[in-house]
């Protein structure tokens, strides 16, 4: 019976692993590179993503690729939604303190999924709907996701969505994203200066430690939100952040 049980919790691990891998990459990936970016024999990992397959977690696409599955929308909806609830204390607070719109944001797939928000009492401030998708590449958080990741890892995802320009400062260069990437693990804080929007400035930084790639940032007009006062919005910011990820290691906000 012990034995059964846990070659049951293996497999679980390693189908997991598997899911893991099917997401670094993009969603996609064949037999044999599923093989090697585990390490598991090729027989567990057909069998393993024949199971996933079954129950919807994964598919097989015409060329014979393994990509994630429909089922795993709900999951990671849901899973979203009950992240972003245990942000929302954290996000208040960061709004009382610097009196800007506060957001949080995770990483799915190549895009960058907003999944809470607490506005600011401010007439003109900023508004993003929950849900809403971005790219990575010229937003404050996508930046802080992306400065999560391998630059290799990084590069695979600009090659699969490209580095479309929303203004006139949008990078569209990966050699010159790569660079402020460097910068941003070095200083632990990125920032978004009318990037993705004229007239919007926005300070993000990574939650480390969190169980997915996540970020929390400040956003508003850029009129109030001087490059002078980023480096007082930044610490804050961490602070915040250090606050969140110990949330959700174990220890739930009141």
């Amino acid at each position: 019976m012990q034995t059964d049980s846990g070659s049951g919790v293996q497999s679980i691990d390693r189908a997991l692993q598997l899911v893991e891998r099917l997401a670094d990459a993009g969603g996609s990936m064949g037999l044999a590179q599923l093989q090697a970016a585990t390490g598991l024999p090729l027989p567990t990992v057909h069998r393993l993503l024949r199971s996933l397959a079954h129950n919807g977690y994964v598919r097989q696409d015409p060329a014979r690729r393994y990509t994630l599955g429909p089922r795993l929308i709900r999951l990671g909806e849901e899973a979203g939604r009950e992240l972003g609830s245990w942000a929302k204390p954290r996000l208040a607070e960061l709004v009382a303190e610097i009196g800007e719109t506060a957001n949080m944001a995770l990483l799915e797939g190549d895009a960058v999924v907003y999944v809470a928000q607490v506005p600011s009492a401010h007439s003109m401030r900023m508004f993003t709907e929950v849900g809403r998708r971005v790219d990575a590449h010229c937003t404050g958080v996508g930046k802080a996701l992306l400065s999560q990741l391998p630059d290799r890892h990084v590069l695979e995802l600009l090659g699969r969505t490209g580095m479309p320009a929303q203004t006139s400062r949008t990078l569209t260069d990966p050699s010159a994203l790569l660079a402020e990437l460097s910068e941003v693990r070095d200083q632990g804080w990125a920032m978004d200066d009318a990037e993705q929007e004229v007239g919007v400035r926005c300070v993000a930084v990574p939650v480390a430690g969190a169980p997915t790639q996540a970020a929390l940032s400040i956003s508003g007009p850029s009129g109030r939100i001087t490059v002078e006062r980023v480096a007082q919005i930044a610490p804050i910011l961490q602070r915040v952040a250090d606050g969140l990820a110990a949330d959700l290691d174990g220890n739930p906000p009141d």
